[in-house]
């Protein structure tokens, strides 16, 4: 029997020519990144930030695979850490620390002030926020899509990301409160962390 005569004999078996099978092309999607449990979807960007540990270990905020700001970088402080994104092409416009308990206030709102509308606003807390916290502070974050920033007191942890000039309120947010009766460490609540994918600014 000539090989002809074989793949006749298999195609009759199977119902289908076995020349007119062709090969399917699998896409394997990216590892995902930030630390998350899956890959984002498309236009959608990861990110993943831990507030600091009482005032000893230092906030982390990672974007898109990238470790912007943390401990081991030696580029947090105390106060807010603050990390801002080009919404449309995930760009890092700029990223620092607002020293709440020693900077100027006025330096500090006119700074928050200046982030342009849609970009993607990270921020992770270090040691004490709320010294010199003002209402028109709190506000701005409000305009980004934070429900939690109102209660912030001393000493608690505040994780969030929102979106300058949005009407949507913030997934990613949470808040661990100072109290004596459920800090973990002393004088000082336990870290909080929160992440996920942030959609692009053509996605909103």
């Amino acid at each position: 029997m000539n090989s002809v005569d074989v793949l006749d004999k298999v195609k009759n078996s199977l119902g289908f020519d076995l020349m007119d099978v062709g090969l399917t092309t699998v896409t394997i999607p990216p590892p995902p990144k930030c630390n998350l449990s899956k890959s984002c979807p498309h236009n959608h960007f990861a990110f993943g930030i831990a507030s600091g540990a009482a005032n000893v270990v230092g906030p982390k905020i990672c974007f898109d695979g990238r470790n912007i700001m943390s401990h081991v970088l030696n580029n947090v402080g105390p106060g807010l850490n603050v990390v801002v994104v080009n919404g449309e092409n995930g760009d890092i416009e700029k990223f620092g620390y607002l020293n709440i308990n020693a900077g100027n206030p006025e330096d500090i709102l006119t700074y928050l002030k200046e982030i342009q509308s849609d970009m993607i606003v990270l921020v992770a807390s270090f040691d004490d926020m709320a010294t010199k916290l003002t209402d028109e502070m709190r506000e701005i974050f409000v305009g980004m899509g934070s429900t939690l920033i109102s209660s912030v007191n001393q000493r608690d942890n505040w994780v969030f990301a929102g979106r300058v000039g949005t009407s949507i309120k913030s997934r990613f947010e949470k808040l661990a409160v100072n109290d004596e009766n459920t800090n973990v460490f002393e004088g000082w609540p336990e870290m909080v962390e929160v992440g996920g994918c942030f959609p692009g600014t053509q996605m909103t």
